[in-house]
């Protein structure tokens, strides 16, 4: 069936008119700032979506100007072109041609050519067009007059997102509401203690009781109005998904012939339906992980007919949900991530050390395209190589839509992308937290467990402290510490942990007390606060005290510089020279074995798994090898005896570290040939040195 390009376009006005309005806003910015990076990045950014989603509509005419603009900002971007009073009148054009093109398409009219005398100008301020510059019969470009300011607010007025005010109002004070009654439970848990401290005491206790009980029904009565209520507003502002995924399908045939290549795309699960404001923002990422699986995923036919491959690719975008979460899915069948070009550009733009990137597992290599800036193809294009796409992915499904993404790669069998969102943000669930005599909050996608476990389970091990946790080791953090506010210390003898995830790194933060958790209604920061990482909003308790939402992957990302600046260096001497393998399913287990070892003047490599060990140790040569027990693919004992076959390993020691405390599970692993048999619950750093230390001779 055709797709009926109209439904969208109304939609792709009101993005476009945003986004312009934000690179005019911009301009105004580097008046006063020219050298504000961050909103020329923003600016970038803008003009680079206007392109991928007029792209989209084949609105071809206002992708060509959008492009040209877009090139300039590049290089402003990129510091080989300075900012300028003739730069800005020449951007303010582009806006303003830019502009006018939309708005003959919100007017059902075909958008006008790219105005020539403005590309040329634009070409010409980045060098590219001499000869069009040289030629003296080219007349002078003559600036678009400005449309009067009462004109321009009036088109603006007249869009979807205005009339969607009142609704968005309405969901406001839905969230007034929740937070009101939090405040009346609260006045119910005080009216409960005070019926406790008058118990005895005759008629006043009786009476109090009763008022208790009374309120207690009120309470639970507008409980039950007030979910209700809150439900249905919700769902008046949800939207199906195929807005945004129905269109996929032509931009990727687009793209496809664009790059000589033939893919098809499956599209499903168009009738899950979302938050308005989820979908508002779908947009842009969406379009990025397209443009990255044609461009970067899918091979051409002669590569993929070499392979055994169908000469077409494809590309499947899915969504289904799975509880109060939707899961959205771009699935290529391409040739994989090439992870040692992401390596090799890594070391080229200084994110790593060429030895950090041999050791680095490929679970960190896949991260670091979403690194800004980030790109491995070898040519800029108006469809990649412009470093921008992953970290605006990130952006807005981590920082902006408080949603978790996930990588899978195979190489030679393709790449998937996996964006978990919430159905809404107006109310998340929130955990609330005490440490250093303030409260935190977290919102419940990010809390993986909470735990209270006897002081004695905590180890030390690489000079920071862990727990084992379901057969991994876990990092253990005080929050008070890390966010540097005085500990209230204690003669405690239990741990309070709230363990974090974010994709398949975990943290365990050391906390005093847990003191709620229930749906709240996040409140953005203030405009001057919100380029505090760390901060993603505030809720309101029920005391009407504020409580700052921590922002979990910032927070392992501070424990990691935390735990990176306070490692020791290397020791010097013939331990330098040797090689460890170090295999663990567990990223967490990995690095902190890799920490120790390296301690120690050890080289670590690290795999994800058995398969991947194999894998390593055939490719490289080590000296000897740690290895898990259980892991996917294929486990330890398995990796073991495999490994006893290969002539360079027969000798070689082989440590297995695991949680497996039977005898039996001992047994067999000395059957299948390992040297020695750590277990991780009585996990020794010096145990482990001293261990490898004598196998090695």
């Amino acid at each position: 069936m055709a797709l009926d390009i109209k439904r969208f376009t109304a939609r792709f006005v009101d993005e476009a008119r945003d986004h312009l309005r934000k690179v005019e806003d911009g301009l105004a910015v580097l008046d006063s700032t020219p050298s504000d990076s961050e909103t020329i990045n923003a600016i970038f950014r803008s003009a680079h979506t206007v392109k991928g989603s007029s792209r989209m509509l084949k609105l071809t005419r206002i992708t060509e100007t959008a492009h040209k603009v877009e090139d300039v900002l590049g290089a402003l971007r990129d510091g080989s072109l300075g900012w300028s009073p003739e730069l800005r009148r020449l951007l303010q054009r582009g806006v303003d041609a830019l502009s006018t093109q939309v708005d003959a398409v919100a007017d059902g009219n075909e958008p006008a050519e790219p105005d020539p005398a403005l590309c040329a100008a634009l070409a010409a301020i980045l060098g590219s067009l001499a000869e069009t510059v040289a030629n003296k019969d080219q007349p002078a470009p003559q600036e678009a007059p400005t449309p009067p300011q009462a004109e321009v607010r009036l088109k603006s007025a007249d869009t979807v997102r205005v009339q969607l005010t009142k609704l968005d109002e309405l969901i406001r004070l839905m969230g007034e509401v929740v937070s009101s009654h939090a405040r009346l439970r609260q006045r119910l848990s005080d009216i409960r203690q005070i019926e406790r401290d008058t118990q005895g005491r005759g008629e006043t206790t009786a009476a109090i009781t009763g008022f208790a009980r009374d309120l207690r029904e009120d309470v639970f009565s507008q409980e039950l109005l007030m979910d209700e209520l809150h439900a249905k507003a919700l769902v008046m502002r949800m939207l199906p998904l195929a807005i945004v995924l129905e269109p996929a399908a032509r931009l990727i045939r687009d793209l496809g012939r664009s790059l000589g290549k033939d893919v098809e795309c499956v599209v499903g699960g168009t009738e899950i339906e979302l938050d308005r404001q989820l979908i508002d923002r779908l947009n842009d990422p969406i379009v990025h992980l397209l443009r990255n699986s044609v461009d970067h995923g899918i091979e051409d036919a002669a590569t993929r007919q070499a392979a055994g491959k169908p000469t077409f690719g494809t590309i499947r975008l899915g969504a289904r949900q799975d509880g109060g979460w939707v899961l959205i899915e771009v699935a290529d069948d391409g040739g994989g991530l090439p992870l040692a070009a992401i390596r090799d550009k890594a070391v080229k733009k200084g994110l790593v050390s060429a030895e950090q990137a041999a050791a680095m597992p490929d679970s960190e290599a896949i991260d670091l395209i979403f690194s800004p800036g980030f790109s491995t193809s070898s040519i800029i294009t108006e469809v990649s190589g412009r470093g921008v796409g992953m970290d605006v992915v990130k952006r807005t499904i981590v920082d902006d839509l408080q949603g978790v993404i996930g990588v899978e790669t195979v190489p030679g069998k393709g790449t998937t992308f996996a964006l978990r969102l919430p159905m809404s943000l107006a109310v998340m669930r929130v955990l609330v937290v005490a440490a250093g005599d303030e409260s935190f909050g977290f919102t419940a996608q990010y809390v993986a467990q909470l735990l209270e476990l006897p002081d004695d389970r905590l180890l030390r091990v690489a000079e920071r402290d862990a727990v084992v946790i379901d057969n991994e080791f876990i990092p253990v953090v005080s929050l008070a510490a890390l966010l540097g506010l005085p500990e209230t210390r204690s003669a405690r003898t239990m741990l309070r942990l709230v363990v974090v995830r974010v994709r398949n790194e975990k943290l365990a933060l050391l906390v005093d007390e847990l003191l709620d958790e229930r749906d709240m209604v996040i409140k953005p920061l203030p405009e001057h606060l919100r380029h505090l990482p760390l901060v993603a909003g505030m809720v309101m308790t029920g005391r009407n005290t504020l409580v700052s939402v921590l922002h979990a992957p910032v927070l392992l990302d501070m424990a990691r510089r935390s735990r990176a600046g306070a490692a020791e260096p290397a020791q010097a001497g013939r331990d330098a020279m040797i090689r460890i393998l170090v295999v663990d399913d567990s990223l967490n287990t990995r690095e902190i074995e890799k920490d120790v070892l390296e301690a120690h003047g050890y080289a670590v490599t690290l795999a994800e798994d058995g398969l991947d060990g194999l894998n390593k140790a055939r490719n490289g040569d080590f000296d000897a090898v740690l290895t898990d027990v259980e892991m996917p693919n294929m486990d330890g004992f398995s990796l073991t005896a495999a490994l006893r076959q290969d002539e360079r390993y027969r000798d070689r020691p082989i440590i297995i570290v695991t949680s497996r405390e039977k005898e039996e599970d001992k047994r067999r692993g000395i059957q299948v040939g390992a040297d020695a048999y750590i277990v991780k619950g009585d996990f020794d750093q010096s145990s482990l040195v001293d261990t490898l230390r004598s196998l090695l001779g």
